[in-house]
């Protein structure tokens, strides 16, 4: 075990040194918001009133890789299978690329390798809350304490 910055975190998950599912990844690119656990905690104290959203990803399967759908995307359903019991499948003959090249209205995380996720979204987070930092794989331009 060792400790690890989240943007030290995803270098060791690109490299395939360590391994997390998609919303863990996602957690991390929010994480990197903060530079210290200081600034992370009066965020978290400053927002702990406003609410909450229940989430539920919802998978979009491409030509040539997935797409975890988030709240608020344009293609995520109105009534989402939060109980798994429906066994609603998406799915598409149209490549990763061809659904952000029409798409304008993003809350997802595009998975054409297992190893390098990317998570696009351009909608504003609700209840105050923080947006996944994009960053490329060079974690040497973050300057995170946590």
């Amino acid at each position: 075990l060792q400790w690890s910055s989240p943007p030290e975190a995803i270098e060791c998950f690109k490299s395939e040194k360590i391994w997390f599912p998609p919303p863990q990844f996602y957690e991390l690119c929010r994480l990197c918001n903060f530079s210290s656990l200081h600034e992370l905690n009066k965020f978290s104290s400053d927002r702990a009133l406003e609410g909450c959203e229940r989430w539920m990803p919802v998978m979009l399967t491409a030509s040539d890789g997935y797409i975890q759908l988030l709240p608020g995307d344009e293609l995520y359903p109105e009534d989402p299978d939060y109980t798994g019991e429906k066994k609603i499948i998406m799915s598409t003959d149209k490549s990763v690329e061809d659904l952000m090249k029409e798409g304008s209205i993003f809350h997802r995380i595009v998975i054409k390798n297992i190893n390098n996720p990317a998570v696009y979204v351009n909608i504003q987070a609700k209840y105050k809350h923080m947006n996944p930092l994009m960053m490329n794989s060079d974690c040497s331009i973050y300057n995170s304490r946590l």
